[in-house]
């Protein structure tokens, strides 16, 4: 490690942001040269390696295409951000950073030498991708020069001033960087209006509608969610998604950061459509042709004038829209204040729509414990 290495630490350490590594393959020696210099504690939550197949599958959720794949570091690094923000003051400034490598082993190696660098502050993810001069330099050589790639890589991610990757390499490697918008950031911004997070966090923009989409808050994601999810998918025929908009109609707009705390939550359980849609007219245009699975209260809320310019004209009329794009609803009871099971029946369904509305039965389905609830008991 050089003096200039100190340096860029220290102001990396003095940049305020709070940064997550997870690093696969190589490069591992980052996390030394940013715990040497002084101000490690107040800036690195976190360095995991997870260096073999099962664990690298482990943190990401899923089995990569490929272990060593600019794919692969956006993955972790996207990891490692909701790593860092979980761990850090709501207001915090944070950066996710993930490393994968194939370099030089004690076995012939048929492939290139090469490293995935990607960081992330939660709006642009950046790629640095490396490819080294197979046998130009043994394991400690190409082990130095990706810790110190990773260290020039995150430091211009916490605004510091240092050289370009390009400084390290010799005449016949090769690196190349591309920057991209976090899809969860692009959401957020309007850039797209739904975004399907699959069971083992990949993402897609233009997957197939499921056929029914439970659709709540998840604050926080609990057993009655999941156990209706399995009851609602029985009755449809189908799995049944979650949906969770990020704006909301009695609520402030979700951040980036609660948004990933949320989403992880369904690690592994199930698929989550991500709108930007309040209200169910406007989830019924982005996902026509779907049961909407609510519970008794969404189900007062939904028919409740006040949301449609207050009159029961327009409740009609919104409803009768969402019916025309395919659309209806099933309807989980619950137990109110009181002791009382309320049901589909309580609910005050104007005639000419009533036909959208279809109760769970109570003995198929019937939980008692609610988000609100868990939340009173932290």
């Amino acid at each position: 490690m050089t003096a200039m290495d100190d340096a860029i630490v220290e102001r990396i350490h003095g940049s305020g942001r709070r940064i997550a590594l997870a690093i696969t393959g190589g490069g591992s020696g980052v996390i030394a040269r940013l715990l040497r210099v002084p101000g490690g504690s107040r800036t690195l939550v976190e360095a995991v390696v997870p260096y073999t197949a099962d664990a690298l599958v482990d943190f990401l959720g899923h089995a990569p295409e490929q272990a060593c794949s600019v794919e692969t570091a956006v993955a972790m690094a996207r990891r490692a951000l909701a790593s860092a923000e979980r761990r850090s003051e709501r207001n915090a400034a944070v950066v996710g950073v993930g490393v994968t490598a194939s370099l030089a082993t004690d076995r012939p190696k048929r492939g290139a030498h090469r490293c995935h660098i990607a960081v992330t502050d939660g709006g642009v993810i950046d790629a640095v991708s490396i490819t080294l001069d197979k046998g130009a330099r043994d394991r400690a050589g190409e082990e130095d020069l990706v810790a110190r790639a990773t260290l020039l890589v995150l430091a211009a991610a916490c605004g510091v001033q240092a050289a370009g990757v390009d400084s390290l390499l010799g005449p016949n490697d090769r690196a190349s960087i591309a920057s991209v918008s976090d899809p969860v950031a692009a959401l957020l911004a309007g850039a797209v209006e739904r975004l399907t997070v699959r069971p083992d966090g990949q993402l897609q923009t233009a997957a197939p509608v499921p056929r029914g989409v439970l659709a709540g808050s998840f604050n926080p994601l609990h057993a009655g969610h999941l156990e209706l999810a399995r009851i609602a998918s029985e009755i449809v025929g189908e799995p049944v998604a979650f949906e969770l908009s990020v704006t909301n109609a009695d609520k402030p707009p979700l951040r980036a950061s609660d948004v990933r705390r949320r989403l992880e939550q369904f690690d592994g359980l199930g698929t989550v459509e991500l709108t930007r849609a309040p209200t169910f007219r406007e989830k019924a245009r982005v996902l026509p042709g779907v049961t909407f699975v609510v519970g008794v209260d969404t189900a007062e809320r939904i028919v409740e004038p006040r949301y449609y310019d207050g009159t029961a004209a327009g409740v009609v009329a919104a409803l009768s829209d969402i019916g025309g794009r395919g659309c209806r609803f099933l309807v989980a009871g619950r137990v109110d204040g009181r002791g009382r099971f309320v049901t589909l029946r309580d609910v005050a369904v104007p005639q000419p729509v009533a036909h959208l509305f279809d109760q769970i039965p109570e003995a198929r389905f019937r939980c008692d414990v609610s988000s609100t609830g868990l939340r009173s008991a932290r």
